[in-house]
């Protein structure tokens, strides 16, 4: 009897862990499944929140690209004189400048005009008319050699060691594109070489009346390349004179073969003013190195008189550009006034003089 109820008993107890085991088992796999379910939606509320951060930041990041990219366009509007409508004073931001009436001498503006200044690739219109006066064939191929690279500045060129143009095209790439290889190859294959052909630059600049003007190279990279506005007035007319430098300066592009490559290569005129077309220039130099800053020097139409505009030592490689907007428009803003003349910065003795 006893044996039976322990028996009894017993299977009682193995039917209740029997019984007791699936509902463990069941709450065990519930709870491990709500761990899921929350970690996943921790996870996708991070995700949630981490977009929506990355997207306010990257609204934000554009929100500043575009505010960085208003401000430059506003900057580069100023630099380029959009911004002034021609009327109050003329303000320019090269340190050095004169602006004359070819015709009559008239001086419009004039600013730091008899101050000596590096003048860089302004040399280039020197380096022309030296070359055209020898009267050499335009025709005639010359090469680009070792001796017309550039080792004072380090400066850089499409025209490899033994291109073989014309010097036709060897001025044109001087004048329109500064090329300063161009430019030193044209010396190097002067009677006498270079150094009898930057004698002919000073005795040159000496002939036409350039008291304050030297020659040390015929490219412009060489900062001892000094001159004045005063000067460059003069040496703009005189280079004026040429018909092959107001083609070659003007010419908004030019292709020549160069050696090493089966395809013509593309130089454009290194003043954005001939590239735009909207102006009337008859003759066009850049120049820039840092001794000398952004230099331009121009002749054109501006409200319909032929001026002639030297623009030196600029700071910004817009603002040479900006001065020439804003001559331009001063003076047609003022062309009802034939006689007008700007700023309180002209000396009296420029005042009371004209420049022939």
């Amino acid at each position: 009897m006893v044996k039976l109820i322990f028996k009894r008993i017993m299977l009682f107890y193995i039917a209740l862990a029997l019984v007791a085991s699936p509902v463990e088992l069941l709450a065990a796999h519930k709870e491990s499944h709500k761990r899921i379910y929350t970690s996943q939606q921790n996870t996708l509320t991070k995700h949630r929140i981490s977009s929506r951060y990355k997207g306010k930041r990257q609204k934000t990041s554009l929100k500043l690209r575009q505010a960085r990219q208003l401000q430059i366009a506003n900057q580069q509007r100023i630099m380029l004189g959009e911004d002034y409508n021609g009327s109050g004073i003329l303000r320019l931001s090269s340190n050095k400048a004169l602006i004359i009436n070819q015709n009559t001498g008239e001086i419009i503006y004039a600013k730091n005009t008899n101050q000596p200044t590096p003048i860089a690739s302004i040399t280039k219109l020197m380096t022309a008319m030296v070359m055209l006066d020898a009267k050499q064939s335009l025709d005639d191929e010359i090469s680009v050699s070792d001796q017309d690279v550039d080792h004072l500045k380090g400066t850089s060129s499409r025209l490899a060691v033994g291109s073989k143009l014309s010097r036709s095209d060897m001025l044109q790439l001087a004048l329109m594109s500064s090329e300063n290889r161009a430019a030193s190859a044209l010396a190097h294959n002067y009677p006498g070489g270079k150094i009898a052909f930057v004698k002919a630059m000073n005795d040159k600049a000496h002939a036409l009346g350039l008291v304050n003007t030297r020659f040390a190279d015929p490219t412009g990279l060489d900062s001892e390349n000094v001159s004045t506005a005063e000067d460059l007035v003069k040496m703009v007319q005189a280079a004026y004179q040429y018909a092959e430098i107001r083609l070659a300066s003007t010419s908004p592009s030019h292709d020549v073969y160069v050696a090493g490559r089966g395809y013509p290569v593309g130089f454009v005129n290194s003043n954005g003013l001939v590239r735009g077309g909207e102006w009337e220039i008859g003759l066009s130099k850049t120049g820039y190195i840092t001794e000398a800053g952004r230099c331009l020097v121009m002749q054109a139409t501006i409200a319909g008189a032929p001026m002639i505009v030297v623009l030196l030592d600029s700071n910004g490689r817009l603002t040479r550009i900006g001065d020439a907007n804003r001559v331009r428009k001063w003076m047609e803003y003022n062309s009802s006034e034939p006689t007008a003349t700007t700023t309180g910065q002209l000396p009296n003795e420029i005042m009371a003089s004209r420049i022939s």
